[in-house]
């Protein structure tokens, strides 16, 4: 995909930091820790960050990114055949989150997981990550603790779960009883960009928002992996609508 960019006139950028935004009348000028640059239209899909963006760019500030973090745990190899296909726990459909689940990967071992507790840092990928600018954010948010208080017997569920990894291994062996602490090994965790609502309502779907000359992926739930192209192509086509 970064060869068919640059071949159709494109220019990759890596370990450039966006530092604002700003829209103008015929154009948007971004600034970078490198740098600016202008271009006529601007497609932001900044993840963890989006609602910040979103926000450089006069989007209404109806809505926060709040961190989840997703801890994972694989299995060990001789435990690679104890599954065949994905399993999954029924939803709740309350909650965006698909619980913890088994997965067989592409290089045949077995993850299993995520959990979903609050991450203190947008890119806190460790237990202890923490970053008092982005917790901040979060805790002074309304949205936020409408959310906890919804919620709060699933979040302290998950908090528990976290924290005690007997109580993780329950949620897997409700679909293979034979596994064992031992069985569960360190997994990289991830951090899920959580669109929040003022109101308190975790959005479930993708959130696009526009301006004049930009648009804003600001919620990619779910499997936005796997539908990477499709969302893709129907952002394009808003794009091309935007220019018109």
């Amino acid at each position: 995909m970064a060869a068919e960019v640059t071949t159709n006139g494109g220019e990759i950028r890596l370990g450039e930091r966006v530092v604002s935004v700003r829209e103008e009348a015929d154009q948007v000028n971004l600034e970078t820790d490198r740098g600016g640059m202008r271009a006529r239209r601007l497609i932001a899909c900044a993840g963890l960050f989006a609602g910040r963006v979103a926000k450089w760019c006069g989007i209404e500030d109806d809505f926060k990114i709040v961190p989840f973090r997703g801890e994972y745990y694989r299995l060990g190899s001789e435990k690679n055949k104890i599954v065949n296909h994905l399993i999954y726990p029924v939803p709740d459909p309350a909650l965006p989150f698909l619980g913890v689940h088994l997965t067989r990967m592409i290089d045949g071992c077995v993850t299993v997981g995520p959990n979903a507790v609050l991450s203190l840092k947008r890119e806190g990928y460790s237990r202890f990550a923490f970053s008092a600018a982005d917790s901040l954010e979060t805790l002074t948010y309304p949205g936020f603790w409408r959310v906890m208080r919804q919620n709060l017997r699933s979040g302290s569920d998950e908090l528990l779960n976290s924290l005690f990894k007997t109580r993780y291994l329950a949620q897997c062996r409700k679909y293979c009883p034979e596994l064992r602490a031992s069985d569960l090994h360190d997994y990289p965790p991830g951090v899920r960009a959580q669109a929040v609502m003022r109101d308190g309502t975790m959005v479930h779907d993708f959130l696009i928002r526009k301006t004049r000359r930009t648009i804003h992926v600001c919620n990619a739930p779910s499997p936005a992996a796997t539908s990477a192209m499709p969302i893709g192509r129907e952002v394009a086509r808003q794009a091309v609508a935007l220019a018109a």
